[in-house]
């Protein structure tokens, strides 16, 4: 029987996915990345989906890579590890391009891969006892996958600190860089990934994919170039029918028909 690498459900217009390997810490194997990549794009074709959290079942939020995948690396070739590397990445672009908001819900260790978990999400939730390392260094390799969304999220300077030392750290420091948004008490995780839920089923699902896209289009281009664009792009919305219905919504005093209670 293939293994469960993840478990899903659905509350309304919210996704729920977890990681399901408790017992390695929800660590990385070739079946997990593929499962997560495929999971994601599956999401990201669903327009019923509004929102995704992703999550760890048990302790730990994720705590890297699987100690018999690293293990099996050994024996790769360098093209073998080229392509091993290009599955990985394929599925944090996933993640990050998925056209809905994604929320981590952090619980324990998120360590390496995990780490880069956290960073590719949109919004980042964590238990203040969880704790985070970027600790490639520590095993001689480097965060060369998750580098572009850590980079992303928390800098070039946060990053060199972090990343050079492979050093862990808390939740605090997690909050303070700007890798995680909120720190709450893990009994209150649910509270709070409830509560950002809420705020996203109160925005427009078109004019959120919109701003996922452009941000991604604007941090690639020329001072210059984002005239245009963001111009174009605030017309585009203005002038669709969720930017009319929202917009008239506003200036009659109604809620917007994509509002979910």
């Amino acid at each position: 029987m293939q293994p469960a690498f993840l478990s899903e459900r659905h509350e309304g217009p919210i996704a729920y996915v977890t990681l399901a390997r408790p017992e390695v810490r929800n660590a990385f194997n070739a079946g997990l990345i593929a499962a997560l990549h495929a999971c994601f794009e599956r999401l990201g074709a669903d327009q019923s989906v509004r929102a995704i959290v992703l999550a760890g079942e048990g302790k730990a939020f994720c705590g890297g890579a699987d100690v018999n995948w690293m293990r099996a690396s050994l024996d790769l070739s360098q093209a073998q590890n080229v392509e091993d590397a290009r599955a990985l990445s394929r599925m944090y672009r996933a993640i990050d391009r998925v056209p809905v908001p994604v929320i981590a819900r952090v619980q324990g260790a998120a360590l390496g891969g995990g780490a880069g978990l956290v960073a590719v999400c949109d919004i980042a939730i964590a238990a203040d006892t969880s704790f985070f390392g970027f600790t490639e260094t520590k095993l001689g390799i480097l965060p060369a996958v998750i580098s572009p969304f850590v980079l992303a999220k928390i800098g070039l300077s946060h990053a060199r600190a972090l990343a050079l030392t492979g050093e862990r750290f808390d939740a605090r420091r997690a909050l303070s860089i700007g890798l995680v948004h909120e720190v709450v008490p893990e009994e209150s995780l649910g509270t709070s990934v409830g509560r950002v839920a809420g705020e996203i089923l109160s925005a427009g699902p078109s004019g959120i994919a919109a701003t996922k896209r452009l941000f991604a289009q604007v941090v690639e281009r020329s001072y210059d170039e984002t005239l245009e664009l963001t111009a174009a792009a605030i017309a585009t919305q203005r002038t669709s029918p969720e930017g009319q219905d929202g917009l008239r919504a506003f200036l009659e005093k109604r809620k917007a028909g994509w509002v979910v209670e």
